[in-house]
């Protein structure tokens, strides 16, 4: 499973998350800095990357969209990287589990 950060979460974050999920990406690494949410939803969906996001306007989409991409929504306040990194790596065996064993377009992390 490979994640794309919203641009809303640090790039920084990347090297910390490749061990857990492979081929990660943020935004601004891949240029996509100036792309509209549904420009961004189509580019997760096109290359097989599940969304990570604080923003709600992407579980909006998730709801008039469906599934892909898949979407983690972050809702663990107003935090440190080292908190959403150690989330997303301490919960990686749910957050599998919720997304691919059970198909589930969306889960909340809060």
């Amino acid at each position: 499973m490979k994640l794309l950060l919203d641009e809303n979460l640090s790039r920084r974050m990347i090297p910390f998350l490749l061990n857990d999920y492979p081929a990660s990406s943020q935004v601004a690494l891949l240029g996509l800095e100036r792309f509209s949410d549904r420009e961004l939803w189509e580019h997760a969906r096109n290359n097989d990357y599940v969304l990570v996001s604080r923003d709600a306007d992407f579980h909006e989409l998730s709801l008039i969209q469906g599934q892909p991409p898949k979407l983690i929504w972050l809702r663990l306040g107003n935090c440190d990287k080292a908190s959403v990194i150690r989330a997303l790596t301490e919960f990686r065996d749910a957050i599998e589990q919720a997304l691919i064993a059970e198909n589930k377009a969306c889960i909340e992390i809060g």
